[in-house]
């Protein structure tokens, strides 16, 4: 008990307590400021690493292919300060005619993250298409944590955003 004290005192963390005996475990960081591997993108309000959004995977290959497939520099394209890559050229061209339909949703970031009130990378393998909406998680255990209530995170992830947007822009 100590141990976790001087751990919570000093990095702010979430502990999901109502996970212990579940088998699932997640450990990540309460971010308060603009982590650092968003450092270089702070004029974007998407999850973008090296100027690429979500970890180079196209979006539009989760509605159409029904899996996250790497894109393809050949096919990429420039929007809202980030660079978008895609398996093929008809699934780039879907997204430039609609580049909201196919965007995940809280700007790539960790849906669950975005529902407590902080960003987190993802893993392009934990989604999922709610409503016809892309969600990413950090995880495929947090992935199954957010599927337990998702309603009411994605609903707590929108009264987030706003904010969390507004304070990656600024940085």
């Amino acid at each position: 008990m100590m141990k976790m004290k001087l751990l919570l005192k000093s990095a702010p963390v979430i502990l999901a307590a109502g996970l212990i005996g579940t088998g699932i475990s997640i450990f990540a960081p309460r971010v308060a400021a603009i982590p650092q591997y968003l450092a270089q993108s702070s004029s974007t309000p998407f999850n973008v690493e090296r100027q690429v959004a979500i970890r180079g995977t196209d979006p539009v290959a989760y509605f159409r292919q029904g899996r996250p497939q790497p894109g393809q520099e050949a096919f990429a394209y420039e929007w809202m300060n980030a660079r978008w890559l895609f398996a093929s050229a008809d699934n780039r061209d879907l997204f430039i005619a609609d580049p909201q339909r196919f965007a995940p949703q809280f700007g790539g970031f960790c849906a669950y993250a975005v529902s407590q009130g902080y960003t987190a990378p993802i893993d392009p393998n934990a989604w999922s298409i709610v409503d016809g909406k892309l969600y990413l998680n950090l995880n495929l255990n947090v992935q199954r944590l957010w599927e337990r209530n998702r309603e009411q995170y994605i609903r707590l992830g929108h009264q987030n955003w706003p904010g969390i947007k507004e304070r990656l822009l600024m940085s």
